[in-house]
């Protein structure tokens, strides 16, 4: 979602003072704007992006328990909330992040969220608690972050049988997924290579997309 450091970010006032923001692009929410810290390295899924990803959900989405695994700004859990999802987990390490998450969430009067301040490869090795439909993968570039979370998604138990999940890498990366993750679609804007995967354990129907 925004590639916030793997290291914890100052929670200072000054830290979080300017302020940039983000615009849901469609749903109940349509055209709201949200703000996000100016943490530096944390920059959300672009708009193209976000509208090309939620076209390829727009018949999965609705209901779904969702998961923003690398959340930063909140975009694609934001989103996803304002076109029907059922809940959306947030987890960001950074203090001044997750207050942000929450203080959005407030604003908009949702109440099918929750924000968890963590790191999420330390998150994600609990066994799990609930299961998502659908996960968001954009963790920060050039940290070796994204294979671990995603085998912790798998081997922990987080993912429902057909969970679609999403993610973002730098175009140099090949990473190595579990073998269960089948590519649905894929595209490349810049040096980004966004990616949807589809959960087949053999007990699952393919989706409608």
């Amino acid at each position: 979602m925004a590639r916030t450091p793997a290291r914890n970010t100052p929670s200072s006032p000054k830290a979080g003072a300017a302020r940039n923001q983000l615009r849901i692009i469609a749903g109940e929410w349509r055209s709201r704007k949200l703000a996000f810290p100016d943490v530096p390295g944390l920059r959300p899924t672009t708009d193209r992006v976000r509208e090309t990803l939620f076209n390829w959900l727009s018949n999965w989405v609705p209901g779904s328990r969702c998961l923003d695994a690398f959340s930063g700004s909140g975009a694609l859990g934001f989103e996803a909330l304002s076109r029907g999802a059922e809940w959306v987990t947030f987890i960001d390490n950074a203090q001044v992040v997750t207050r942000q998450l929450q203080a959005n969430l407030t604003l908009l009067n949702c109440q099918q969220a929750e924000v968890q301040q963590a790191q999420t490869q330390d998150w994600l090795q609990q066994p799990a608690s609930r299961q998502f439909d659908l996960v968001f993968l954009d963790p920060p570039f050039q940290r070796q972050l994204l294979e671990p979370a995603a085998q912790a998604l798998e081997q922990q138990g987080w993912l429902a049988d057909a969970a679609m999940i999403y993610i973002e890498h730098e175009q140099e990366l090949q990473p190595q997924l579990p073998a269960s993750w089948q590519l649905h679609r894929q595209k490349q804007a810049g040096q980004v290579i966004y990616s949807l995967y589809h959960r087949q354990t053999g007990s699952s129907d393919s989706p409608t997309l």
